[in-house]
C-alpha cells in the first residue's frame, strides 16, 4: 500500500509541477526555468540533508546510485520545460509519462517479482495513461501537437526520467530520502544555474516567479513521496507516479481549455480503474 500511497502523491505533485512549467516556459528560457527549480528545491531539501549528516554509504554503490538519479532528473526536466514550450500539454504529458513504464521495465529485467495479475494491472494502467492525455482530434490542434521537436525532446525526457527514476529508488533504498532528493538539485544548481548567473543569463520575471517557485516545491514533494514508495516496491510506485500525464491533461482542459476527447476519458476512467484494482491486490 505504501508503495501505491507514494507513486499516487508523486503523481499529484508532478502533474501540478508540469501544469506550472507549461506556463513559466513561455515566460522565460526552459534553461532558466530549470535552474530556477533546482534553486528553489536546493533551498528546501539541503537543510533537511543537513540533517542526516554526510550518509556513510556514499562512497559505494548507493553514492553512484545517486549520481546517475541526478543525472537523469536534471536532463530530464530540461527535456521535459523544452518539450513543453514549444508543445501542448497533452502531447508532451503522455510522452514524458513513459518514465514510469521505462523504470519498471529496468526492475523487472534488474531482477524484481511481479505477480501476474499486478503485472497486468501496471499495464492496463500504462496504457490508460496513454490514452488519457492523447492530443485531441481538432486539425489545428494536431499540426501544433506533432511538432517533431516537441516529440523527440519528450520522449528523450521519458528515458532519462525512466533512468533516473530506477536509480533514484535503488539510492533510496540505502540513502536517506532527503539526500536522494538533493542531488539533482545541487547537480542543477552547479551545471545550469551558476553558470546562468555567471554569463547573466539566468531569467525571471513577476509572473513567471510564482510559477517556478510552485515547480521547485512540486518537484521536491514529488520525489520524497516516490522514493518513499518506491522502497517497498519501485515498479509499482514507477508506474503510478506516470499518472501524472493523466492528471495534467485534466489541468490543461480546465486551466487551458484543452479539451478531452472521447479516449482521454476513456484512458481516465481506465486509470481510475486500475489504480483501484491494484490497491486491492496490494491490501
Amino acid at each position: 500500500m505504501i508503495a501505491i500511497l507514494g507513486g499516487l502523491g508523486a503523481a499529484v505533485a508532478w502533474a501540478v509541477s508540469t501544469l506550472c512549467s507549461s506556463c513559466s516556459s513561455r515566460l522565460i528560457d526552459p534553461y532558466s526555468v530549470t535552474a530556477w527549480v533546482m534553486l528553489v528545491g536546493l533551498l528546501i531539501t539541503g537543510p533537511v540533508a543537513a540533517l542526516h549528516g554526510i550518509p556513510s554509504a556514499l562512497d559505494g554503490s548507493p553514492g553512484r546510485w545517486l549520481a546517475l538519479a541526478a543525472a537523469g532528473n536534471v536532463a530530464g526536466l530540461l527535456l521535459a520545460i523544452s518539450a513543453l514550450r514549444i508543445g501542448q500539454v497533452s502531447l508532451v504529458a503522455p510522452l514524458v509519462g513513459t518514465e514510469g513504464a521505462i523504470a519498471a521495465g529496468i526492475a523487472v529485467l534488474a531482477g524484481e517479482t511481479l505477480a501476474p495479475a499486478v503485472g497486468a494491472t501496471l499495464l492496463v494502467i500504462a496504457v490508460g495513461v496513454s490514452l488519457a492525455a492523447m492530443p485531441v482530434s481538432d486539425p489545428l490542434q494536431i499540426r501544433v501537437a506533432a511538432r517533431p521537436k516537441a516529440v523527440l525532446l519528450a520522449v528523450a525526457a521519458g528515458c532519462a526520467f525512466g533512468a533516473g527514476l530506477y536509480a533514484t529508488a535503488r539510492a533510496g533504498s540505502a540513502l536517506p530520502v532527503a539526500w536522494v532528493v538533493l542531488s539533482a538539485r545541487v547537480l542543477g544548481t552547479v551545471v545550469l544555474a551558476v553558470p546562468l548567473a555567471l554569463a547573466g543569463r539566468l531569467r525571471l520575471t513577476r509572473r513567471s516567479l510564482p510559477l517556478v517557485a510552485a515547480s521547485g516545491v512540486c518537484e521536491v514533494l514529488g520525489f520524497f513521496s516516490y522514493t518513499s514508495g518506491a522502497r517497498h516496491g519501485i515498479a509499482v510506485a514507477a508506474v503510478l507516479s506516470s499518472q501524472f500525464a493523466a492528471l495534467a491533461a485534466l489541468g490543461g482542459y480546465l486551466l487551458f481549455r484543452e479539451r478531452l476527447a472521447r479516449a482521454q476519458l476513456v484512458g481516465v476512467g481506465t486509470v481510475l480503474a486500475g489504480v483501484a484494482v491494484l490497491s486491492a491486490l496490494q491490501a
